[in-house]
């Protein structure tokens, strides 16, 4: 009998909440085959979820804008209580609430050595690079359920110091297994810093997040754009200007409206492949070639929005398989730097941590955090895709409310 519960992906548009197997201390066999590493795994631990969140990269994923299968389990914003570990964990113990770095990262290769652990070489025979519950990457399971594995647990899990303070600062808490780290990735690819103007693409959770960290990386003036006004709303409630990239006006004249040039000193792409723009007008480099128009000479460009190798559901044949016709050479010309890739969470969650414990950072405010149940997850997604300004988190046990 099933002892486990997670969210599945049942075709284009369509979610389900479906019985699975209790998770054990091992990894799949695809990575262990591959990999040359044995399935069982004594570096793992099993953790009860106190909470899982919703990512726009799921949606992608949901709305048949990838190559996922039917079946793929979904998930990878992750915190929870350590309930189980095998005998070579060392440092982490039943207990324990740890944040769970979206990133699987084995603390053992090159790359993990180097920091960059969004691309770790031992975790996933595909390509650098592994998650939960995501395509092409490993087939480890999701994290939207009532129980999942986390592999190399000494190295990935991050414990909170405090139980009772975790649990109390839990919406914030769990923002750090992906889109806060992420937003600050992409201000700190864009190299924002004190007096900074800061043009931000995108008023999802990851740009509410990017626009978010830019404020606490001291810039002057964060600017978000976006197509959806109640998105728009939710960046001027921290203290953001915005404007409607759906409007006739140029975004150069938006732009300097506010802070009285028409470009920025660095930009923030947290939009990605799906990028529009107008409403229902899908035009997939647009964004790319906005930051770099709006971006002064020699400025950064961190570029945190998901682009794929594979999308089915693409307008042409080129965006089908992630070739874009962005004007490089206007990067070019304006010394751009670009800077790209996923986040490695764990250049940044202690940090972060920190500044939410210590109460420097309201993430949960900022993303507008909403809690609902597992059950609730399919109607979640629904509201998500149509444009909520909500970053919804997933209470599968009860814990949040509790």
């Amino acid at each position: 009998m099933a002892d486990n519960r997670v969210v599945v992906y049942k075709g284009p548009g369509e979610v389900a909440v479906e019985d699975i197997e209790y998770p054990k201390l091992e990894v799949p066999e695809e990575v262990a085959s591959a990999m040359g590493m044995t399935k069982a795994a004594p570096h793992a631990a099993i953790l009860k979820i106190v909470s899982t969140n919703i990512c726009g990269s799921d949606q992608h994923m949901v709305r048949g804008r990838t190559t996922a299968p039917v079946g793929q389990t979904l998930g990878h914003e992750i915190t929870g209580e350590v309930i189980e570990k095998g005998n070579d964990v060392q440092f982490i113990d039943v207990g324990d609430i740890c944040s769970v770095p979206f990133n699987i990262a084995c603390g053992r290769c090159r790359n993990c050595n180097e920091r960059k652990t969004g691309v770790c070489l031992n975790v996933n025979p595909a390509r650098a690079g592994s998650a939960y519950g995501y395509v092409d990457m490993g087939g480890w399971v999701g994290g939207q359920a009532e129980y999942v594995t986390v592999p190399f647990a000494d190295f990935n899990l991050l414990k909170f110091p405090d139980r009772d303070q975790a649990l109390e600062k839990i919406l914030d808490l769990t923002m750090l297994s992906d889109i806060f780290p992420t937003g600050y990735h992409g201000a700190s690819m864009a190299q924002v810093t004190t007096g900074s103007t800061v043009y931000v693409a995108g008023a999802g959770p990851v740009g509410l997040a990017a626009a978010y960290s830019s404020l606490l990386l001291g810039a002057a003036v964060v600017i978000v754009g976006d197509l959806n006004e109640e998105r728009l709303a939710q960046a001027r409630s921290f203290g953001c200007e915005t404007v409607n990239v759906g409007e006739d006006a140029e975004l150069t004249d938006q732009i300097a409206e506010i802070v009285g040039e028409p470009e920025v000193d660095c930009a923030v792409d947290a939009v990605g492949f799906e990028a529009s723009a107008r409403p229902g007008e899908e035009a997939p480099a647009v964004v790319l070639n906005q930051i770099q128009t709006v971006t002064r000479a020699g400025g950064s460009l961190g570029i945190p929005g998901l682009y794929v190798t594979g999308d089915p559901g693409a307008a042409d044949p080129d965006a089908q398989e992630g070739t874009l016709k962005i004007r490089f050479g206007l990067g070019w010309a304006k010394s751009h730097a670009f800077y790209t890739g996923q986040c490695p969470v764990k250049k940044y969650n202690r940090s972060l941590m920190m500044s939410i414990l210590h109460d420097r950072a309201h993430i949960a405010d900022a993303v507008n955090a909403t809690v609902i149940s597992l059950d609730e997850a399919p109607q979640g997604y629904k509201d998500f895709d149509k444009g909520a300004a909500k970053k919804y988190v997933l209470d599968p046990h009860g814990m949040i409310s509790a």
